[in-house]
């Protein structure tokens, strides 16, 4: 999908957010793939809108590393949003207890710079591509 505006990545968020909800067996894991700027923080506030059903005061847990919001729409309780880019040693991820995180049916999980952490993400994941095009246009990828 090519995004030309923060609406269509809503769109996109919310549509891949009803995508999501037919396939719950166990935590949920998309992997946020793209360079800096590249709208995922962008659609991880548009998903947390869909599925919390408000506005959440959504930013990137680039310092805190991991944040969590409540949900309200869909089998999930929790969504996690993870964003691994300042773990410089994969270990450091163990004290956030991943394993736990990624076990918990209740948990929709939003991982930015997932490369950060490959070795501790199960098999089973969804991955969306971001590739910024220009200063209003994102192309987003499933996979």
């Amino acid at each position: 999908m090519i995004s030309k505006s923060l609406l269509d990545t809503e769109i996109f968020a919310r549509n891949f957010s009803d995508l999501l909800l037919a396939h719950v067996n166990r935590a949920t894991i998309v992997r946020l793939v793209g360079d800096l700027g590249s709208g995922k923080t962008t659609f991880v506030k548009s998903v947390t809108s869909s599925l919390s059903g408000k506005s959440e005061d959504v930013t990137s847990p680039t310092f805190v590393i991991m944040k969590s919001y409540p949900l309200r729409r869909g089998p999930w309780k929790t969504l996690v949003h993870i964003d691994a880019y300042r773990l410089d040693d994969p270990k450091d991820a163990e004290k956030l207890r991943l394993s736990e995180v990624f076990s918990n049916l209740n948990n929709l999980v939003l991982i930015e710079w997932p490369e950060k952490i490959n070795a501790y993400l199960p098999q089973k994941t969804t991955t969306i591509s971001f590739t910024f095009i220009d200063e209003s246009t994102r192309e987003m990828t499933v996979s």
